[in-house]
């Protein structure tokens, strides 16, 4: 092969993307479509959350597995049309193994509903914890970034956890013969670079292209995460080219999409390695299309695994309410001290059991330590936050503390209540279970496909 085809319709599966963008890719001969099912962005609740549990339905919910069909479908139809694999990483958002048996089964009800049939793999990514704890006792997990060193305490007090797989076990599927591959949790660019780096291609020139094809069309301009973008990669460079006519690449919007998600932007980190792009060369190839060439792919020492894991924290419940009066706002940190206070005298039986914390839209709320001093809005949206062992007592001490700054009295009020004003009701709401990430490491395995069970079946 001269060069390969790689197809992404959208930045995350159930984003959406343009029909018209899909049919321009599949008039391309593609030789595969990749797609990015999930995220970390959104936090480990979507990780950690139990069906039952609570509130809300993480994203196993009606609503989003509906999106799923709605874009899996056309994407389903156009692989098994035009012979071409089709890869979905991250299945189901957070890539443990409900998420995957969710996204399975959109994919079996679609297959039933129009007769198709194909050789399908799975991919696992959740991890059992016998075997992380083996690892930490072995000195092979450290910590990933500014996070503490994991504990066994950690490890089994975690909800699941998942492990980000490299392009191996998707090479493992193919070479199995897989048309369709559906695979847990996945580094960002392995489901788009495992077909080129199978078919002998550079491995630093196909995961740098990867890298911003996972995002779809965000790389171009204007940007979206719901269209299309197709990548071609040849032996020593590769172009990017969205397939809205209203879209283009450029220099700039490509080499800056290359920075993403990146603390260094010379070095993108995956496992076994990362792609050196001290090298990196830009240039506009054609009106809407962009050439890369010199990144290449260094080897580390040992194989080294992100792993994610969820625990729960407790159950948060919120209120959202708004001010407006230049007084009140000036006695804004008197209000709160009283809520604060109010809720440690009446539930003074609990402490230690419950957070209460306040987020003031209008003052500082995104970066209080970087905006502090700064002088407040003519209004400030509050919203207060009760994170406890349980959902009725985070409601109680929301709604505690909510009343005492709706009564309170402060120097030079005119009114005698109503500090507040509230766009919803019920003022209290529940918002489910909280979770955290306890695990965010690198684990170190001898084989990158070992952790990673593929199972291919006929559909």
């Amino acid at each position: 092969m001269d060069e390969v085809r790689v197809l992404s319709p959208t930045a995350i599966l159930g984003y959406g993307f343009p029909q018209s963008s899909l049919e321009e890719g599949m008039r391309r001969q593609p030789h595969v479509i990749a797609v990015d099912g999930g995220s970390t962005d959104a936090g480990p609740y979507y990780l950690g959350f139990e069906p039952g549990s609570g509130l809300g339905g993480g994203h196993q919910s009606k609503a989003f597995l509906e999106s799923l069909t709605r874009d899996t479908e056309p994407l389903l139809l156009a692989s098994v049309e035009a012979g071409i694999p089709l890869i979905i990483g991250s299945a189901g958002f957070a890539g443990a193994n409900i998420h995957l048996m969710g996204m399975v089964s959109v994919i079996q009800t679609i297959a039933g509903n129009h007769g198709l049939h194909f050789k399908m793999a799975t991919i696992g990514a959740e991890v059992d914890k016998d075997r992380v704890l083996q690892r930490l006792k072995e000195g092979r997990v450290k910590p990933l970034g500014p996070v503490p060193e994991l504990t066994a305490e950690d490890v089994s007090g975690s909800v699941r956890i998942v492990a980000q797989m490299g392009v191996e076990p998707f090479i493992d599927a193919l070479d199995q013969g897989a048309q369709v591959i559906v695979a847990g949790r996945a580094n960002d660019p392995s489901m788009f670079a495992a077909l080129p780096i199978r078919e002998g291609f550079d491995k630093g020139l196909a995961l740098h292209m990867s890298k911003i094809l996972e995002c779809g069309a965000i790389a171009a301009e204007p940007g979206s995460g719901s269209d299309s973008l197709l990548g071609t990669l040849r032996r020593d460079h590769f172009l990017l080219e969205p397939l809205s006519p209203e879209r283009r690449c450029t220099v700039t919007s490509v080499a800056a999409h290359s920075l993403y998600e990146k603390s260094d932007p010379t070095r993108l980190f995956g496992p076994g390695g990362h792609v050196d792009l001290e090298q990196a060369r830009f240039e506009q190839h054609d009106p809407r299309t962009v050439a890369v060439s010199g990144s290449r792919f260094v080897t580390t020492d040992g194989y080294w695994i992100k792993l994610e894991g969820a625990s729960l924290v407790g159950h948060r419940t919120i209120a959202v309410a708004g001010m407006r009066d230049p007084t009140g706002i000036a006695s804004l940190d008197d209000i709160l001290e009283a809520a604060r206070a109010g809720v440690d005298d009446k539930f003074d039986d609990k402490r230690g059991a419950f957070q209460l914390t306040f987020h003031m839209y209008g003052r500082n709320a995104i970066m209080p330590d970087f905006d502090a001093g700064r002088a407040a809005a003519h209004e400030v949206g509050i919203v207060t936050e009760a994170v406890a062992d349980t959902q009725a007592l985070a409601t109680s001490i929301c709604s505690h503390a909510r009343t005492v700054m709706l009564h309170h009295g402060f120097s030079g009020r005119v009114s005698t209540a109503g500090n507040l004003a509230f766009p919803f009701s019920p003022l209290d709401i529940p918002a489910g279970p909280v979770h955290r990430f306890s695990i965010y490491h690198l684990m170190e395995e001898d084989d990158p496909s070992q952790v990673f069970g593929v199972n291919v079946f006929d559909i």
